[in-house]
């Protein structure tokens, strides 16, 4: 019974796995074969999607190329259209140029005959002249060269005798209205340019609201005071005129730099020795500006340009110079402008001289003393800075120290004496006092370690300032008595004159 039963059981199972290959192997391949035939399907349609997607870039890209090749087309039918206008026109000034070409042959056959008509016609002429002259030489008994001469001599003697009788005539002429003419164009010249004259003083009045004030001004003991003349190197007055204080210095620049530093310190109202240093450093500084800044003015004013700035510089400096009473700077000016009507006058160029009349005086105002007069020490500045030759002549030959060149010296050389002939714009004995002055601190100044020299109360008293570290207690005794002893030997002077030496010493520190 088991038997039979695995017997049954393992028919069955036989069967039903052959039952299942059979079903597997006959239905998927059915399912299989639908699958392939589907994707073969897909593949096909695929296939002619992108042929027509391909055909489809192909025709725009036909049509792109097309329409390039037509304009490439088009371009070039424009270029042959145009190389055949050219062609045309060539072709037609070469037809031009070929009948001008003719025309010109036959013109010059033309002149040709008539050239040879004319030599002929030349030689016939001069056979005849030589039969006239020969018959005049038969006739006169004198051969044409000797004829010539004696007529050239005839000729020469009455162009001399006539010659000689016009320029007597033009001499006395001129000679008679020379003095007259020159008179004229001064005058003229001078009522053209005519400003008023200014006379430097010496002194400057500085006005204060309250006489509280000059306490403050003084200080404790005077070291306020001490301090400002000590610094600015001019002689404070403080007496019993009401509301004023006096500022006393040959040197115009020394006043004005004082006086700014007096106006900062009353405005502001702290006054002492450390702010008074630190005010007059910064005043210096202001007026270096100004000055710059007044030769600017000036240069535009005259309407000269292209300056070296140094130039302008010693230009503006001028303001605080004079010349024997009178204003530097108003006297260049004035002397620019009359040379530049006298120039217009006398048919030369009249911004050349007004240059020349600006820079005449140039070389009074240097930064350090030079050994040189003042003319030819201007000339030479003119000349560094790059002036040209015969404005540097007339600097240098205005006072006919050196050779004049040029037209333009002796303008300037009249045009500076009118401006220092005006009536009252001159002062001899002003000139002579700053002079003294000058030469007392330049005296002081030739002595080893000093460093600033100040000429006060009218050259009454030189205040000589001497290094700390370079001059010892006794030597500044010793350096006092030397500077005295060369004045007396050296220099002439009324009354007396007394030399100060100071020497101080100072330590400074700054807490951080």
């Amino acid at each position: 019974m088991d038997i039979v039963s695995i017997l049954v059981s393992a028919a069955c199972l036989i069967v039903g796995g052959l039952g299942a290959y059979l079903f597997f192997r006959y239905g998927l391949k059915s399912k299989y074969e639908a699958i392939l035939k589907e994707a073969e399907t897909e593949a096909e349609v695929m296939k002619k999607n992108k042929l027509l997607e391909v055909k489809g870039k192909f025709l725009d890209k036909k049509a792109e190329l097309e329409k390039e090749v037509a304009v490439r087309n088009q371009k070039i039918q424009q270029a042959e259209n145009k190389l055949k206008q050219r062609e045309m026109v060539l072709n037609q000034r070469h037809e031009d140029l070929q009948r001008k070409k003719q025309e010109a042959e036959a013109i010059k056959e033309n002149l040709e005959t008539q050239l040879e008509i004319i030599d002929k016609k030349k030689e016939e002429l001069e056979h005849l002249q030589r039969q006239e002259i020969e018959k005049l030489e038969a006739i006169s008994g004198l051969s044409a060269e000797e004829a010539k001469e004696r007529m050239i001599e005839s000729l020469k003697e009455e162009a001399k005798t006539e010659a000689q009788s016009y320029i007597n005539d033009i001499m006395d002429d001129a000679k008679m209205t020379a003095t007259k003419e020159a008179k004229r164009i001064v005058i003229q010249t001078i009522q053209r340019v005519a400003t008023e004259t200014a006379i430097e003083n010496s002194v400057t009045v500085f006005h204060i609201e309250s006489d509280e004030i000059k306490g403050r001004i003084i200080g404790r003991e005077g070291r306020n005071i001490r301090a400002l003349e000590a610094a600015t190197g001019v002689e404070i007055v403080v007496d019993d005129t009401p509301e004023a204080i006096v500022l006393s210095a040959f040197d115009p620049v020394r006043r004005e730099i004082a006086r700014l530093a007096l106006h900062q310190l009353v405005t502001d109202g702290r006054i002492h020795p450390a702010r008074i240093e630190e005010v007059v450093a910064k005043v210096r500084k202001q007026v270096e500006e100004e000055i710059i800044e007044t030769g600017k003015r000036t240069t535009i004013d005259l309407g000269i340009h292209g300056l070296h700035p140094e130039l302008i510089r010693i230009i503006g400096k001028m303001k605080y110079r004079s010349s024997y009473g009178q204003n530097l700077l108003q006297h260049a000016r004035e002397t620019a402008n009359l040379c530049a009507v006298m120039a217009s006058e006398l048919g030369l160029n009249p911004k050349k001289a007004k240059r020349a009349g600006l820079l005449h005086d140039i070389g009074k105002v240097p930064d350090e003393e030079p050994e040189l007069p003042h003319a030819l020490y201007g000339m030479k500045l003119a000349e560094k800075f790059k002036e040209k030759p015969d404005i540097c002549n007339a600097i240098g030959a205005h006072h006919d120290e050196v050779e004049m060149t040029s037209l333009l010296a002796p303008i300037v050389q009249v045009c500076d004496a009118i401006s220092g002939a005006r009536p009252g714009a001159r002062r001899e004995i002003v000139e002579a006092y700053i002079k003294r002055l000058n030469d007392l601190e330049q005296l002081a100044m030739s002595y080893p370690g000093v460093t600033k020299t100040y000429a006060i109360q009218a050259g009454r008293e030189l205040r000589v300032i001497v290094g700390a570290d370079k001059i010892d207690d006794k030597q500044t005794e010793k350096l006092s008595g030397e500077i005295a002893k060369k004045i007396q030997d050296e220099m002439t002077y009324p009354g007396q004159v007394k030399i100060t030496v100071i020497r101080e010493t100072r330590s400074v520190s700054y807490a951080k």
